[in-house]
């Protein structure tokens, strides 16, 4: 657990059972937990009852980045199915269009221009960056992720139904633009200091480090 304003971890917790996890955070005060406003996660089932249980007046935010996530694994397994191979493929495929050159962006015309169908989906992929990208309100959020997902699920089939049932706490991220990347950033710094730590003898002793490396 990390608090984003702040780039800090707060917690770290020996499972991923919902009901241990509920166990841990309450205990810290009532009056600290019933002030967050806003828990970025991924769309793991257990989260929201976690959420609700510890923080009572918090909003669910889906994390787009997660969400993104699952749509260009969608993307990439279409990909595979018409059997246009190569890791070079995949890159061009899976990166944000406006982050490629202008020689890649050929090669990817070159192959879009032979797959109709994955130019589709290609499309629809990106149509989702541009969506997350604009500048609207969460309720315009909200008739643009729906409007999307008309024709996400003509391509993208079960990852299309995924988003829909967590639709409400996708929207959410519009409200305050909030994403779990610093605590991706700060998890990223866990693993370098366990390989640095050449491991620990438990896990009490691999806390205290963490903490103490990366609490603020």
């Amino acid at each position: 657990m990390t608090d984003l304003d702040k780039s800090s971890l707060l917690e770290v917790i020996d499972s991923h059972k919902s009901e241990d996890i509920i166990t841990v955070l309450k205990q810290q005060p009532l009056a600290m937990r019933e002030g967050v406003k806003e828990v970025c996660v991924d769309m793991w089932g257990g989260f929201p009852k976690v959420i609700r249980a510890v923080f009572p007046n918090a909003k669910i935010v889906i994390d787009r980045f997660h969400v993104q996530k699952l749509i260009n694994k969608a993307l990439n397994k279409i990909r595979l199915t018409l059997k246009i191979n190569g890791l070079k493929n995949r890159y061009l495929l899976m990166s944000n269009q406006a982050n490629l050159t202008s020689e890649d962006r050929s090669e990817l015309e070159l192959m879009l221009t032979a797959s109709p169908s994955l130019r589709i989906a290609h499309e629809i992929k990106e149509e989702l960056i541009a969506v997350y990208n604009s500048d609207i309100t969460a309720s315009g959020g909200m008739r643009q992720m729906k409007k999307w997902l008309i024709s996400a699920r003509v391509m993208f089939g079960s990852a299309a139904d995924t988003l829909e049932s967590h639709i409400e706490e996708i929207c959410n991220y519009f409200t305050n633009r909030t994403t779990s990347g610093v605590t991706e950033g700060i998890n990223t710094r866990i693993k370098l200091i366990i390989r640095q730590s050449y491991g620990f003898k438990n896990f009490d002793l691999m806390k205290e480090k963490l903490l103490a490396c990366l609490f603020k």
